[in-house]
């Protein structure tokens, strides 16, 4: 039976069966990953190298180092010195920190990336709810939420619109004068909804505030040389994010570098921070990608984009619509990446279809001019959003989301696929719902 099955239909099943494996939770989503990738290979859906080629090096190696960095960070009570300050500043106002929380993540993944954001905002952030004895895991999978909606303001802030700018020769202050009013909207509007939500639960004990007036920061450094030496080179590492498009050396590359740079000028044993890289991550990214390239190898991104185009039968104004809502849509349920690289061309092939529509077929600066702001910023914006946003729908639907779970599960805090998905899905509908007035009243309505 299986043999008579096209590549593209056996790609497609055995997505579809890790997917709900992962859902469901009956067995380690690293163990389905990996067992349905190593399906995907043994089915010979696609070459082996070309699916071995889809592994993102950069992320592995941007997960790898940060998590170094982290742990010998962590060493030093650095956090737990950051984590007390905070508290005390606040005097124990749980909807003052979180809100600060969040907004903190937001700005700081659109300046970095996600990913990195997660990594160093987690650790200080269980601390806190520990101290304070309020629930750690909604905030977390909070912080992972604002992390991909502050991060789809910038050019660097999330993958996709690396690929969007890079293939599009968009810059960086196009990205921030066209995404970043959208963001701030969001994000201001989901913080007063969250507080909102959650007002009743996020209470600090009368005793943990006495506690938290009590305590002596300065009493949370473990080890000052190690802390300033880490801290300097920690400062290298984030001067090498801001300059990786500059110098042309991967953020993967200068996490890896500096961790390894950390680990010798720290003299920490090298083997203990290893064996602290949360592996199972790893393992879980490589296999997703897999499954992943497997689906892009045999064209069914192309495909779903060209089916998209048929059913807006050639309305602009619906094509722009659900470009954004369909790439969101599976972007939540797929790595928004692969889904990025193929919805690119289909955009570019489009757009001289709608400027034949709209007469808009000149090559003079003029009309280009017009084509560009009234065609194809509307489409690469929509998709952007969509891509970027699409992400807080489910547990693997962004990076951040994977890693945040992990760093839950070392801390012993349970936080599953439907714990994720309960706040990220909601927040995805509205961030769009925010989006689809914003593109429309921007870029649709003159």
């Amino acid at each position: 039976m299986l043999p008579s099955l096209s590549p593209m239909t056996l790609s497609i099943i055995v997505f579809v069966i890790t997917y709900l494996f992962i859902a469901s939770e009956k067995i380690d989503k690293s163990i389905a990953a990996l067992l349905g990738a190593c399906t995907v290979v043994a089915l010979h859906v696609a070459n082996f190298e070309e699916l071995i080629h889809k592994v993102d090096l950069n992320v592995m190696a941007l997960l790898i180092g940060m998590m170094m960095i982290v742990d010998i960070m962590a060493t030093t009570g650095i956090f737990e010195w950051v984590a007390v300050v905070i508290a005390r500043k606040s005097k124990g106002n749980v909807i003052l920190i979180v809100a600060e929380f969040l907004l903190v993540t937001a700005v700081i993944s659109a300046l970095l990336d996600n990913v990195t954001t997660v990594i160093l905002i987690a650790p200080i952030t269980i601390l806190i709810t520990q101290i304070l004895e309020i629930p750690t895991v909604p905030i977390l999978i909070l912080e992972a939420v604002f992390s991909n909606i502050g991060g789809t303001a910038t050019l660097v802030g999330d993958p996709p619109n690396i690929i969007i700018g890079t293939s599009c020769k968009l810059s960086f202050n196009e990205f921030l004068f066209h995404l970043s009013p959208v963001v701030c909207i969001i994000c201001v509007l989901a913080v007063v909804i969250v507080l909102f939500m959650m007002r009743k639960s996020m209470k600090a004990a009368p005793a943990a505030i006495e506690r938290v007036a009590k305590t002596r920061p300065e009493l949370a450094i473990i080890d000052r040389d190690n802390m300033i030496r880490s801290l300097v080179v920690f400062c290298l590492v984030i001067v090498g994010f801001f300059l990786s498009r500059t110098i042309g050396v991967e953020p993967g590359i200068i996490a890896l570098g500096g961790g390894f740079l950390m680990a010798m000028v720290c003299r920490v044993s090298i083997h203990r921070v290893l064996e602290k890289v949360e592996w199972s991550t790893i393992m879980f990214f490589a296999g997703l990608f897999v499954l992943i390239g497997a689906l892009e190898a045999n064209h069914f991104f192309e495909i779903l984009g060209d089916k998209i185009v048929a059913w807006t039968s050639g309305n602009f104004v619906l094509t722009v619509m659900v470009i954004l809502w369909s790439s969101a849509i599976f972007s939540a349920i797929v790595d928004n990446i692969p889904l990025v690289i193929a919805m690119i061309p289909l955009i570019k092939s489009i757009i001289p279809v709608f400027a034949h529509q709209m007469g808009l077929e000149g090559t003079d600066a003029q009309t280009l001019a017009l084509v560009k702001t009234s065609i194809e910023e509307p489409l690469l914006w929509s998709l952007a959003l969509g891509a970027c946003l699409g992400g807080n729908g489910t547990l693997i639907g962004a990076s951040a989301n994977v890693v945040i779970s992990q760093i839950a599960r070392k801390n012993k805090y349970r936080l599953s696929f439907w714990d994720f998905t309960r706040y990220g899905l909601p927040m995805m509908f509205f961030s769009l719902i925010i989006s689809s007035f914003y593109v429309y009243f921007r870029y649709l309505s003159k």
